[in-house]
């Protein structure tokens, strides 16, 4: 674990250079720390060195870590694909949930969420590229949601996230997060209070923050390879 404070500290340095690049300032650009499969002492060590926001997949292995890292300053992010009958143990227990993408999840966060904790910070998830193997609501769709999501209780619609179809020969990246930008912005527009364009991982953060990324996932470039 001796590299953990190199790796954030490159992230951070990485940031910041995409930042000057893109005219921006760093203070901007969230980083969430994946930790999907990495141990709760690789976590807990991070966060002494002061990453707060952690991001998860899967369910089960989440409330184990979040059980034994309970009294720790950390803010937990659900970023996987979500079932219904995975709803309620979301809902108590993570502060933001990015991967919403149907009214059905919605409906049953904002039902299922305690009522004496703070209200639960939603993204809408958007497939941008129309990959049928990925979760996401399509773009013609996502105002429908959003719309959806802005008028029920105990939750609180923050922004988008998406993940791009991978760089190919006849696909930039870059180009999702243009187009991701650009539903944020008509969102803006027709007066929703949005603060998170969640989008950019280890191997294209550059070009997120470029196109306004407010927050990156990293996992690989801050934890190392992660383990099977």
């Amino acid at each position: 674990m001796n590299n953990l404070k190199e790796n954030l500290n490159n992230v951070r340095a990485r940031v910041a250079k995409a930042c000057e690049k893109a005219g921006r300032l760093p203070a901007e650009i969230a980083v969430l720390a994946v930790s999907k499969r990495h141990s709760v002492d690789k976590i807990r060590a991070l966060n002494q060195l002061g990453q707060q926001s952690f991001g998860e997949n899967y369910v089960q292995e989440a409330l184990l870590k979040i059980e034994r890292l309970q009294g720790n300053d950390i803010e937990w992010h659900f970023i996987g694909p979500l079932q219904s009958n995975k709803t309620s143990e979301v809902a108590r227990h993570f502060h933001w949930i990015q991967s919403v993408d149907r009214l059905k999840i919605l409906n049953r966060l904002s039902a299922q969420r305690p009522v004496e904790l703070p209200d639960l910070n939603i993204c809408i998830q958007v497939n941008i590229d129309r990959e049928p193997q990925k979760a996401g609501v399509l773009p013609e769709d996502l105002g429908q949601l959003a719309e959806a999501a802005i008028n029920l209780p105990r939750i609180c619609l923050r922004g988008l996230m998406t993940i791009p179809m991978a760089a190919a020969e006849n696909h930039d990246p870059a180009a999702s997060y243009q187009a991701m930008r650009t539903l944020y912005l008509e969102l803006l527009a027709n007066g929703y209070h949005l603060d998170t364009l969640s989008m950019g991982m280890s191997g294209d953060l550059e070009p997120a923050i470029m196109n306004g990324s407010t927050m990156v996932r990293i996992g690989t470039d801050l934890f190392g390879q992660r383990p099977e």
